[in-house]
């Protein structure tokens, strides 16, 4: 039996030495970072020779929201039920390498626009393949204890690789267009392959089940159903990847042309903000299992909401923004890095894939919702917010969710399992 009292799948985790295996698993997440990087900044150049519309290429990059909303739900729970001698996990993750790896190396040599497309709808289903059960190897290898911690790592890893595909990129790219893509292959083959090929899963079942797609879909929402903490958490990252994706779509345009600043102010401000997300990686998962993470993440969203708000006020750019902005980019770091520790706490064991994919499609919701509601507040306000056409209201907008999802945390922190905090060492 489980915490909750449920029936609960038994999982062993190895005497894989931890620190080393934290890495391992952070290994991933590096992998796919790069991977997404250097497809979303350096994929839209390449298809603006075959189009002049901003439209369509919106459209081939927020494919990958449908993705994310619909093959997390099938491919979670499937991993659940699929023991074979390589554990239940990373059969899927090895199925997915070979073609996203492939996809990307191919991405930049493709003649004509349908064919580019079909190559990043490769990528896209290939990448959501491998997410939701390398997810879920966290809480099957980690006790709950180090959850803050390994998040730190995994963020950490991502924060290097989003810098080193988008500095290291555009210096390739603007040698030879396809040397990021081919680059990003070798990087992703490499580190996501680390995780499949080095991490060692329980192995003592062996019984392959495929119960059907509408079986693994009905599961992953009976499980959204009968798990109330679990529905919380997801509500609450619905709303934070929805913030994320339209800050990320909009802030660019936000200083070039609402506070009409040349892109040196912006790589000054999206500096700061790597800067402050990096910090957070490296301090809150230490403080998160200490402390508790949703209590963490509760304290860090005041900051991260109030201070998205604020940013509604700025009518005209000032140097001294950055230290504003620095330690609203730590909250906002924060609860992003501890979230899927807390989901991974949450989770009942015999549903962790499930819960994995049901969190991921959170992503792919917020991919689609956040853009659309920050650029359709934009266009509405224009008339309005003349002296910044309208990108003022962009921060006040990403934060109302930022700050519904509080009062969420707050329960969560009352009912967070607790654990004995140990030492990554040995």
């Amino acid at each position: 039996m489980d915490e909750r009292g449920s029936p609960a799948a038994k999982v062993i985790p190895l005497p894989t030495p931890r620190p080393r295996l934290v890495w391992l698993l952070g290994f991933g997440a590096f992998g796919l970072a790069f991977s997404l990087t250097t497809t979303a900044a350096y994929l839209p150049p390449l298809l603006g020779k075959f189009t002049g519309s901003r439209t369509l290429i919106a459209l081939v990059l927020g494919s990958e929201g449908l993705f994310a909303l619909t093959l997390p739900l099938v491919i979670g729970p499937w991993s659940d039920t699929f023991h074979t001698p390589m554990g239940r996990r990373r059969p899927f993750m090895l199925v997915a390498l070979g073609p996203m790896c492939f996809c990307l190396a191919l991405m930049a040599f493709m003649p004509k626009l349908w064919l580019m497309t079909l190559v990043v709808l490769g990528f896209f289903f290939a990448y959501y393949i491998y997410e939701p059960p390398y997810r879920g190897l966290y809480p099957d290898l980690l006790p709950k204890s180090v959850y803050g911690r390994a998040q730190s790592v995994q963020h950490v890893l991502r924060g290097i690789a989003l810098g080193a595909g988008l500095v290291g990129g555009g210096f390739l790219f603007r040698a030879w267009a396809p040397t990021p893509f081919l680059i990003a292959a070798l990087v992703t083959t490499a580190f996501c392959g680390a995780t499949v090929f080095f991490v060692k899963e329980d192995t003592s079942k062996q019984t392959r089940v495929f119960e059907g797609v509408r079986s693994y879909v009905a599961r992953s929402w009976r499980v959204l159903h009968e798990e109330p903490d679990v529905r919380r958490f997801l509500l609450a990252n619905s709303a934070w990847e929805g913030a994320f994706a339209g800050a990320r779509t909009f802030v660019v345009l936000y200083i070039v042309r609402g506070l009409h600043q040349p892109l040196e102010v912006t790589t000054a401000a999206l500096a700061v903000v790597a800067l402050g997300y990096v910090v957070a990686a490296l301090f809150s998962g230490t403080l998160g299992d200490r402390f508790g993470l949703a209590r963490v993440m509760f304290y860090a969203s005041f900051v991260y909401g109030f201070g998205m708000l604020a940013g509604g006020l700025a009518r005209s750019w000032h140097d001294w923004y950055l230290a504003l902005i620095f330690p609203v980019a730590i909250a906002g770091g924060v609860v992003m890095t501890l979230a899927w520790g807390l989901l991974f706490k949450l989770m009942p064991d015999e549903h962790r894939g499930a819960i994995s994919g049901l969190a991921t499609m959170t992503k792919g919701l917020g991919l689609i919702i956040g853009p659309i509601v920050a650029g359709a507040s934009i266009d509405l306000l224009a008339p309005y917010l003349q002296a910044t056409d309208g990108y003022q209201v962009l921060w006040p907008i990403l934060a109302v969710p930022i700050l519904l999802a509080i009062p969420l945390v707050g329960h969560l922190a009352r009912v967070e399992p607790s654990g004995r905090v140990e030492p990554l060492a040995g």
